[in-house]
């Protein structure tokens, strides 16, 4: 699993620097960070670089090392790639996207809204995901330097992971793995064009 996550974030890495040979123009390169990762309390970062006039590469990271309080925690690290077709160009209006989603995680003590994962307030899982999924999303240019986006996406996740009876001891109930299918992305970025 590891190998197929670096093998993804060195691909998107040597895409990313053979865009750096060439020339940079107005929009061609663009930083971004995610307001509802950062919501989770992930700092998180990205860049994302025009292939041509209506295709863009980006390559999206969030890391969280550390627990809330000694009984709240959602460690995780996540990297997504993702292509974009725009319909009128790069960087602006709408956009149809592929992206790709992986990471590792270990949570657990958290008491999620709407009822979701219900078990995740009294017990803690452990494990690594990868997947992929379909985005839509649009880009709001602000100024000439500042944007916002916003994106949202539905696709696959294979979990793969540890349950454990409290969320930070004892030894591991179960092994398993489960098949998501559901949302996968959601952005609203703040985008800085260089």
């Amino acid at each position: 699993m590891k190998r197929i996550l670096i093998l993804t974030f060195t691909i998107g890495l040597a895409l990313l620097a053979m865009q750096a040979g060439q020339p940079l123009r107005a929009q061609r390169v663009v930083g971004k960070t995610n307001l509802l990762y950062w919501a989770t309390g992930t700092p998180n970062l990205g860049v994302e670089v025009a292939l041509n006039s209506r295709n863009t590469l980006a390559l999206h990271g969030g890391w969280q090392p550390w627990q809330y309080s000694d009984t709240k925690k959602l460690k995780h690290w996540a990297l997504q790639p993702e292509w974009k077709y725009w319909f009128c160009e790069a960087f602006n209006g709408h956009y149809l996207g592929l992206h790709g989603l992986g990471g590792q995680y270990n949570a657990g003590g958290i008491d999620m809204p709407f009822g979701l994962l219900p078990t995740l307030d009294d017990h803690r899982y452990q494990g690594w995901a990868i997947g992929a999924g379909l985005s839509y999303g649009y880009h709001l240019l602000l100024s000439r330097r500042w944007s916002l986006e916003f994106g949202i996406g539905l696709g696959y996740l294979y979990l793969d992971y540890k349950k454990y009876r409290c969320p930070q001891c004892g030894e591991a109930l179960k092994q398993k793995h489960r098949n998501y299918v559901g949302p996968t992305k959601a952005a609203v970025n703040v985008i800085y064009n260089f």
